[in-house]
C-alpha cells in the first residue's frame, strides 16, 4: 500500500465507489465496469473466481492481476439514475489496504436509499396519477433499451470520429457500443431482481489498458470448443452450431471484438461478435491486418513481439494438465497514439518541430522508424474453466486444452503471414 494512503482513503472507500462502465469492453456478454484507472472489476462467477485464486504460478503474467472481492449495491442517485456502487466485503478490509482507491469516484451525489419511493410517498405525497405516469415512462425506457440493443446487433461495425483535441477515453464513454450495451443489460437485471436482492458480489482485476493513450484492443474467442461441462443440452447445441458457422470451428479461434484507432482518418472502429462469427478464414486474416494498421501503414513493428508471446503462451498451456478454457477469450491491446516520426539523416534537435505530414509519402528524406511498442497478451473470462483440481466437476479431462493450443498455433501462422506478405 502506498505510504500517503491512509485512513482517510480507507473511509472513502468504505462509503462507497461509484462504478463506471468500462469503455474499452470489446466484447463478452458479462459487464465489466470501472472501478478506478488501474481496476476493473465484474460479476462473480464461482467458478472463475476459483480460477484466479489457484491459476498456476506461469500462468499469471497471461492473465489480469486478482485484486480481490468487493460488495456491489444497485441504487439511485438524487435524479433518479440508476447506479452501481461498489462497498468493501464485511470484515475484508485486508483486501481494501492492499487497493490504490485515490482515483476512484466518490459516492458523493448519492442518496443513502431504503425505500425511497416509500419516503417519497409518505412526505411529498406523490398522486397515484405520477406513479402512473411514473411507472409509464420507465416501460417506454425499457422499451428503447431493447430497440438499442436490436439497432447495435445490427450495428456490427461502426465507426466514431475523435475530436483529437479532447481525451479520447472520456468520449468513448458515450460511444463504445459493446460497453454501453453491457452496461445497460446489468442495470436492467439487476433492476428486476432489486426486490428480492440488492447485494451482489464482484471480482476486481487488473485494468489491462491503464498504460495506453489509444488503447487498440483485440478480443479472440480461443479454442475448437465453447460449451463447459456444465452446459445444458441447448446451451451445448447452441455453442456448437456457433463454432461449427464461424471459423472455431475450423482454426479454432474467431474475432469477437474489436476497437482499433484509424489515426488516417481520426476514426475509432468497433467491430462486434456478430460480424466475427460471420467472417470466413480470409475474413478472419483481412480482420488481424486491420485491427494492426493505423490508416497510414501497418504497425509492423508490432508482430514480433506479438508473435514472442503468443508462443510462449503456448509453451505454458501444453504443459498444463487437465486445463479446459471453455469459452475464454485472449485479448491483444496496444497504444495506437501515432509515434513522432523521425528523419532518416537528420540531427536530433532539428526533429523537435516535426510535424504529423512527415509521414506523408511527400515527406522526402522523413520515413516512419518505429520504436518499441508494448504490445500484452492476456487470457480473461474463466467462467467455464474446468482442471482436475476443482473437485466438484463431474468430468475431469487429461492433458492440454489441444482446442486453445490449436487456437494459438493457427494465430500465430496467420500473423506470421501477414508479416512476411507486407515486409519492407
Amino acid at each position: 500500500m502506498s505510504p500517503a494512503f491512509g485512513a482517510m482513503e480507507v473511509e472513502h472507500y468504505s462509503k462507497g465507489v461509484l462504478l463506471e462502465p468500462f469503455v474499452h469492453q470489446v466484447g463478452g456478454h458479462s459487464c465489466v465496469l470501472r472501478f478506478n484507472d488501474k481496476t476493473i472489476c465484474k460479476p462473480l462467477i464461482q467458478r472463475e473466481h476459483q480460477f484466479y485464486e489457484t491459476l498456476p504460478t506461469e500462468m499469471r503474467k497471461f492473465t489480469p492481476q486478482y485484486e480481490g472481492v468487493v460488495s456491489v449495491s444497485f441504487e439511485e442517485d438524487e435524479d433518479g439514475n440508476l447506479c452501481l456502487i461498489a462497498y468493501p466485503l464485511n470484515g475484508d478490509h485486508d483486501n481494501l489496504e492492499n487497493l490504490d482507491n485515490s482515483d476512484c469516484e466518490p459516492k458523493s451525489k448519492l442518496l443513502r436509499w431504503t425505500n425511497k419511493k416509500t419516503v417519497l410517498l409518505e412526505n411529498e405525497k406523490i398522486s397515484k396519477e405520477w406513479v402512473r405516469q411514473h411507472r409509464k415512462e420507465e416501460k417506454m425506457k425499457s422499451h428503447k433499451l431493447e430497440e438499442e440493443f436490436e439497432w447495435l446487433k445490427k450495428s456490427e461495425v461502426l465507426y466514431y470520429t475523435v475530436e483529437k483535441k479532447g481525451n479520447i477515453s472520456s468520449q468513448l464513454k458515450q460511444h463504445n457500443p459493446w460497453s454501453m450495451k453491457c452496461h445497460q443489460q446489468q442495470l436492467q437485471r439487476m433492476k428486476e431482481n432489486a426486490k428480492h436482492r440488492n447485494q451482489y458480489k464482484f471480482i476486481l482485476l487488473e485494468n489491462l489498458t491503464s498504460r495506453y493513450e489509444v488503447p487498440c484492443v483485440l478480443d479472440l474467442k480461443m479454442g475448437t470448443r465453447q460449451h463447459g461441462d456444465d452446459a445444458s443440452e441447448e446451451k451445448k447445441a447452441n455453442q456448437i452450431r456457433k463454432c461449427q458457422q464461424s471459423t472455431s470451428a475450423v482454426i479454432g479461434v474467431r474475432v469477437c471484438g474489436m476497437q482499433v484507432y484509424q489515426a488516417g482518418t481520426g476514426q475509432l472502429m468497433f467491430m462486434n461478435k456478430y460480424h466475427g462469427r460471420k467472417l470466413s478464414v480470409q475474413g478472419f486474416k483481412e480482420a488481424l491486418y486491420q485491427f494492426f494498421h493505423n490508416g497510414k501503414y501497418l504497425r509492423r513493428e508490432l508482430f514480433e513481439s506479438v508473435i514472442k508471446k503468443l508462443t510462449e503462451l503456448k509453451s505454458v498451456l501444453e504443459k498444463q494438465e487437465s486445463y479446459r478454457f471453455y469459452s475464454s477469450s485472449l485479448l491483444i491491446i496496444y497504444d495506437g497514439k501515432e509515434r513522432q516520426e523521425v528523419a532518416v539523416d537528420s540531427d536530433p534537435e532539428d526533429l523537435e518541430d516535426l510535424s504529423e505530414e512527415s509521414s506523408d509519402e511527400s515527406a522526402g528524406a522523413y520515413a516512419y522508424k518505429p520504436t518499441a511498442s508494448t504490445v500484452d497478451v492476456r487470457m480473461i473470462d474463466f467462467a467455464h474453466t474446468t482442471c482436475k483440481y476443482y473437485g466438484e466437476d463431474s468430468v475431469v479431462h487429461e492433458g492440454q486444452d489441444t482446442g486453445y493450443v490449436f487456437g494459438l498455433q493457427n494465430l500465430i501462422d496467420i500473423i506470421k503471414e501477414i508479416r512476411d506478405e507486407n515486409s519492407e
